[in-house]
């Protein structure tokens, strides 16, 4: 029996749908009418596919007390939650594995949108009904009569509707199913979200309209000539004024033009005219080609700083307007972004539209991803299944079709951890073939029998040179193609660690193109008690937690200390101390720009406090070049820490940032600071229950600190815990040791603190203790000897490991309570300004600073360690001056650490009337292990001896 033999059959129906027409470009005509259903639509949710028959479709049907909701929107983010819930898994399906059934529990919604034609639509010719997104499968009607069905949720479907239109009164009916078929095909880690996403819109077309179309351009970099041609279902001609170019379709023009890069995105506009209509046309020269083992654009080899970007807004989800997709763009310019992989489907036509006008190389990702199938070895998995093929031939035209016009698309990607089978091979034919101008791409490909890349994900640093070297071994094939990191760098929580070691490789080898970095935003839906949720705050039964969350903006799009460590990771410039004292080298990183739309200045910098900028005069470097230039004179320092700071900023506006936004920046030292005097020279006297020692007083019988400098402390330690990190904890098909599990198995988040002895010698008050996990023999003897010279007091910590270490430390340091200190206390210090960890503190830049106890908190949807400035100098808060002898790891919280470590959400963090600080030695790597590698084994925190010291006084003026 068919599937569509019964009224809901078309849901579990293999095929993509009926009656819809063939895909095309995705265009807006420049006089053809339209009309947008965007708006209020009424909404009916019902449990089932078959809970309601078809009457709400025809005309007059009384929707009346049906609720309204917004059109593009998804159903569960809107209303006060009787609509339902989203669902967040990673890879699992929601539901039983027995491909193509879905269970009887689908959530309909019955969608209703009235309409009227507007006075000035034209009379005669067709009309066309467009869905841009509806997830996951559609049926849809206009005044009564039915238009068919589809499945696709990311994909564009269109109905011919023109014969169906009424003046006034048309009532279009949709039917959107939750589950389907289909949604075998979308198992991308991301929310289930149902609902009509993406606009609709209802197209004229009058006779002689443009139907498909294609625009070739190439260009030849030998020559410096472009060649464009447009194919036309319809004939008519092409016309670009700039060029003097008025051709008719389907016939080439070669003359010299400028050519499209993401570093100089020139697009030249022009016009398509057929009997009926003008289509406005973008046009990029350029050509894509894999030659030599590299992928190149206009004969040049390309590194990707990319990011994979799945499309989100936390109170819209995947429903993403205009300005927002703008934002996503401008903020990748402006961290030094430079390609998009759209992880994975094709995204709104809108935001390639941006990639095309403002510079990014896009990886167009169809919309496929099976990935749940790997949970039964991949049996059943609809692209082996011949079944399937022609559902996988028509997503891979929707996209290729849709997108084919957009210069900044320079690689297909057939999906996303789909496994591979005939229907991927029938896949990467068919694209092939339709347009050969580009590569293919695909990750699951380890042979690259159907692909043109070698793409990989989360490989460690170790392995990707290795293949870099040739010595991965592999298909032969594969061995002649230039490595893509489709997915690196797991940028979960506090991280990713490790960036600036892969991009070292990445320029090192000419073999490695860059990668992308997993992914641009947090996935928070936006909650009123819970600040923003992730899986499982919704009920759901089956969910993958805050994994959701795992990009470099929080939800609200501000920028994670991850994408500013990024966008200093992979700055076009490199700034580096020269050969010689008193110069710099730079190097220009771009693939095609040169460097003079770049202004280089230089400071000084004594004890933190900049002395005044001056221009350095650089030549246009081409890319590649190298310089090395003359620094100013420095100032005397006389004792004082004197540094150089070098930036490059835009010298003119540009469409994506102003002038003088930054673009890259070093830093060297030109004279240290000179050592600390002594604290010597006082004894420490017992008076009663204290002791007395300088400005500081202890506790006689334990030896704790109870002022420093007049200021209240309390409960000062040695302490070796963090508050874990996604990355400390890692995933559960990590095949690395996942530390921050061990840690807690070992109990160092419950470690005891033992008094050995309190000793007040002639010149030192020295308290001895051992610190120990309860249930282990291995412990760590701890000695705090106090010194003074009256004014000051001087804090030496000294380390012994004991037993069995099998594990590296979070971090070893001291921390204190400064009582009556608040969130809002000012802080003032010198030394790293952003959140900076062993491995990912590029970014950390040297200067004077200021914050609230509150700002230095980093708000990881998930709470967990954040917040510590390396490289601290000296520091203030409440009447207390911490320096370091000589640097230190500072971290100032309105919470303890076992507070930190408890909170599932950031409401679950409450200031209270102590801020704990944190004065760390050393801390442990963060590395990527959410998904990626672990810390390198450089940035390990393993036990060993270790002594460090601190000087406490009142703050200078």
């Amino acid at each position: 029996m068919s599937p569509h033999t019964t009224a809901t059959g078309y849901v579990e129906d293999v095929s993509p749908g009926r009656g819809t027409l063939p895909p095309r470009a995705w265009y807006a005509s420049s006089d053809a009418a339209s009309l947008s259903l965007n708006g209020r639509w009424r909404l009916r949710v019902s449990a089932t596919a078959d809970a309601e028959d078809d009457a709400f479709a025809e005309p007059g049907y009384d929707s009346g007390d049906w609720p309204e909701v917004t059109v593009p929107g998804h159903w569960v983010l809107q209303g006060d939650g009787s609509f339902g819930s989203p669902i967040y898994t990673n890879h699992l399906y929601p539901f039983p594995v027995d491909p193509p059934h879905v269970p009887t529990e689908n959530p309909t919604g019955d969608h209703l949108r009235l309409f009227d034609l507007p006075g000035d639509w034209p009379a005669g010719g067709g009309a066309m009904l467009r869905f841009d997104g509806v997830e996951s499968c559609a049926r849809v009607w206009l005044n009564g009569t039915e238009l068919g069905d589809f499945k696709g949720s990311r994909l564009p479907h269109e109905f011919a509707v023109g014969h169906l239109l009424e003046p006034s009164g048309n009532v279009l009916a949709v039917r959107v199913h939750q589950w389907s078929a289909g949604s075998y095909l979308e198992d991308q880690d991301q929310w289930w979200l149902p609902g009509v996403f993406r606009d609709v819109t209802l197209l004229h077309r009058p006779a002689g309209a443009a139907g498909d179309f294609f625009v070739h351009a190439s260009y030849d970099h030998v020559t410096g000539a472009g060649t464009l041609r447009v194919d036309s279902d319809v004939e008519g001609r092409v016309t670009v004024p700039e060029l003097g170019v008025d051709v008719a379709t389907g016939e080439p023009v070669t003359l010299p033009v400028e050519p499209w890069t993401a570093e100089t995105p020139r697009l030249y506009d022009g016009v398509l005219a057929t009997a009926g209509e003008r289509v406005p046309l973008r046009v990029g020269f350029r050509t894509v080609a894999v030659e030599d083992g590299l992928l190149k654009v206009n004969g040049t080899a390309v590194l990707f700083r990319g990011v994979n970007r799945h499309e989100w807004h936390p109170r819209r989800g995947r429903a993403l307007d205009l300005a927002t997709m703008r934002e996503d763009v401008l903020l990748m310019k402006r961290h030094n972004v430079n390609a998009v992989r759209t992880s994975h489907y094709p995204p709104h036509p809108a935001f390639l539209g941006l990639c095309d006008e403002y510079g990014l190389w896009v990886i167009d990702e169809c919309d496929l991803e099976t990935h749940g199938f790997v949970e039964q070895d991949w049996r059943d998995n609809p692209v082996d299944d011949g079944r399937w093929t022609p559902a996988l031939l028509d997503r891979a035209a929707r996209v290729v079709e849709r997108d084919k016009n957009h210069p900044s698309v320079v690689m297909w990607s057939l999906g996303n951890e789909a496994g591979t089978g005939r229907g991927l091979t029938a896949m990467a034919d068919w694209v092939h073939g339709r347009d050969p101008s580009r590569p293919v791409h695909y990750e699951g490909d380890p042979d690259c029998r159907d692909t043109d890349v070698y793409s990989r994900m989360y490989p460690p640093h170790a392995e990707v040179e290795r293949i870099a070297r040739g010595l991965d071994g592999g298909a032969r094939r594969r061995r002649g193609l230039p490595l893509i990191l489709c997915e690196y760098a797991h940028a979960m929580g506090n991280g990713p660690g490790g960036l600036a070691e892969y991009q070292e490789l990445f320029e090192r080898y000419d073999r490695l193109q860059g990668g992308f970095v997993w992914e641009w935003i947090d996935h928070g839906v936006a909650h009123p008690e819970l600040g923003y949720a992730y899986g499982g705050d919704f009920g759901e039964e089956l969910h993958d937690g805050n994994f959701v969350c795992d990009g470099l903006l929080f939800p609200d799009r501000t920028p994670s200390p991850g994408l500013v460590e990024y966008k200093k990771v992979i700055e076009p410039v490199r700034i580096e101390a020269g050969g010689t004292d008193g110069t710099v080298r730079v190097t220009n990183r771009y693939d095609f720009a040169d460097l003079s739309h770049l202004e280089f200045t230089c400071s000084h910098q004594v004890d933190g406090m900049p002395t005044g900028a001056r221009r350095l005069t650089l030549p246009p470097l081409a890319p590649g070049e190298s310089a090395e230039v003359r620094l100013p004179e420095a100032p005397d320092g006389k004792g004082e820490e004197v540094q150089w700071t070098v930036e490059a900023r835009l010298a003119e506006d540009t469409p994506w940032a102003g002038r003088n936004h930054e673009v890259a920046w070093a830093q060297g030292t030109v004279a240290r600071r000179a050592p600390l005097p002594a604290v010597t020279g006082v004894r420490p006297a017992v008076d009663g229950d204290r002791i007395v020692l300088g400005p500081a007083v202890f506790d006689a019988r334990t030896g704790a600190p109870r002022t420093l400098a007049g200021v209240p402390v309390r409960d000062l330690r040695l302490d070796v815990w963090r508050a874990t990190t996604d990355n400390d904890d890692g995933a559960p098909w990590q095949p690395d040791t996942r530390y921050g599990l061990l840690w807690r198995e070992l109990g160092l988040h419950r470690v005891r603190h033992r008094l050995v002895a309190v000793d007040a010698d002639d010149d030192a008050l020295t308290v001895r203790t051992r610190v120990a996990p309860a249930g282990r023999e291995a412990g760590l003897r701890t000695a705090y000897r106090w010194t003074s010279d009256g004014t000051r007091v001087r804090l030496t910590v000294s380390v012994l490991p004991e037993g069995d270490w099998r594990v590296p430390l979070p971090r070893l340091g001291i921390r204190f309570g400064l009582v009556g200190a608040t969130a809002e206390d000012a802080l003032f210090w010198f030394g790293g300004g952003n959140e900076a960890y062993p491995d990912s503190r590029a970014a950390s830049r040297d200067l004077l600073w200021d914050a609230s106890v509150r700002d230095l908190q980093t708000p990881y949807v998930r709470p967990q360690e954040n917040g510590a400035r390396a490289d601290v100098r000296w520091a203030e808060i409440g009447g207390l001056r911490i320096d370091g002898d000589p640097e230190f790891w500072f971290t100032a919280r309105p919470w303890t650490t076992e507070h930190l470590d408890a909170a599932r959400h950031l409401t679950d963090l409450v200031p209270g009337d102590t801020v704990w600080i944190n004065l760390d030695h050393r801390q442990h790597g963060v590395g990527s292990q959410s998904c990626g590698p672990g810390p390198l084994p450089r940035y390990f925190l393993w036990p060993e001896p270790a002594e460090f010291s601190f000087v406490f006084s009142e703050p200078r003026d």
